[in-house]
């Protein structure tokens, strides 16, 4: 908001509401990016920057599209990203029409990435001068129309340096640390969640097996596991196992070594092209499989009209379906889809 407004913006502050229920605005109010404190150094920020303020409701969007969506994906074995949900659906679906409607040009977000223009004339996103905090995996889903609405202004700076300046205009949040867990979950028991979303309704116990089906021992339910997941799964085999994947049509859960872990190729839908306006025949790009991966060189294709394959020069690990995978040329996002 302060960079925008030494460009000469005219600012607006606004937060969204997405939390659900008194109850959880208590269990909320020290957490995430989204609680109640959140709300309150955002008011006292504008009201230092001397510019307008608003909470606006979007609890029945963040409802529908990222906690719904969490408990269905993982009822059905896969690992949701919901922060790439929020941005998507909330922030930038719900949030930037309803700016337009007040009579804004943009919204105006902290997300450390970049947008640029392309020779070929698309908007596409480009990394942070901050490799570190970069967060264009999280954002490839944006469209055109979204990318020629939107501001990011911290994109060119580093983390340090946005703090040094908050510390130097006096902002109370120059200290605030980063926020880790997912908002709406700020204990970290996903089962748990689930459990209480779908009113006890979730898998019950069930088999872990090997790769060729031989029962191993009884896992608590799928919605407690996730791919590569090696921690928690109350087995004893001796020896380290792992999970390499999840049956939900069997409710069971695949246990093997480290080795299984690892794949050359993944399929992907929900496709979204940024650089490029569609694929054609086959391109050579860098993909990163979750927000932690440092990416690895893959050829990708188009099989079905919403559907690529992705085929890495070496295997990688944990190829997790329900995540996102992104294609990079450079610092350029080409893309990216969910992985099948």
């Amino acid at each position: 908001a302060w960079l925008l407004k030494e460009q000469g913006y005219d600012v607006i502050g606004v937060t969204m509401q997405i939390w659900q229920e008194e109850a959880q605005q208590v269990q909320e109010e020290q957490a995430g990016c989204c609680g109640l404190s959140a709300v309150e150094d955002a008011r006292r920020v504008a009201a230092m920057l001397e510019i307008p303020y608003y909470v606006m409701n979007f609890k029945a969007e963040f409802q529908k599209h990222v906690m719904d969506y969490f408990v269905a994906e993982y009822l059905r074995g896969r690992t949701p990203n919901p922060c790439i949900a929020c941005n998507r659906y909330v922030k930038w679906e719900s949030l930037l029409k309803r700016s337009m409607d007040i009579g804004a040009n943009y919204i105006a977000t902290g997300h450390y990435a970049r947008i640029v223009q392309l020779e070929n004339g698309r908007l596409a996103l480009k990394k942070s001068a901050s490799v570190a905090k970069d967060q264009t995996y999280a954002l490839y889903n944006l469209t055109q129309y979204q990318l020629a609405h939107t501001k990011m202004p911290v994109g060119e700076y580093t983390k340090e340096e946005i703090r040094g300046m908050a510390k130097k205009i006096g902002l109370r949040t120059a200290d605030k640390p980063d926020s880790q867990e997912i908002c709406f979950i700020p204990d970290h028991d996903y089962a748990g969640f689930i459990d209480r979303e779908t009113h006890g309704k979730t898998p019950p116990a069930g088999n872990f097996v090997d790769a060729k089906g031989k029962v191993l021992g009884q896992h608590k339910g799928i919605t407690h596991y996730t791919v590569g997941q090696r921690k928690g799964l109350g087995i004893a085999l001796g020896t380290p196992v792992f999970v390499t994947e999840i049956r939900p049509d069997t409710n069971e859960v695949v246990l093997g070594q480290n080795a299984d872990v690892f794949g050359s190729i993944l399929y992907a839908n929900q496709l979204n092209f940024m650089s490029i306006p569609d694929l054609e025949g086959s391109m050579e790009v860098t993909a990163k499989i979750r927000y932690s991966h440092q990416g690895a060189p893959c050829v990708i294709r188009k099989v079905e009209q919403d559907k690529v394959c992705c085929e890495f020069q070496e295997p990688v690990r944990a190829i997790t379906p329900g995540q996102a995978v992104v294609f990079y040329q450079g610092d350029i996002v080409v893309g990216g889809g969910t992985i099948l």
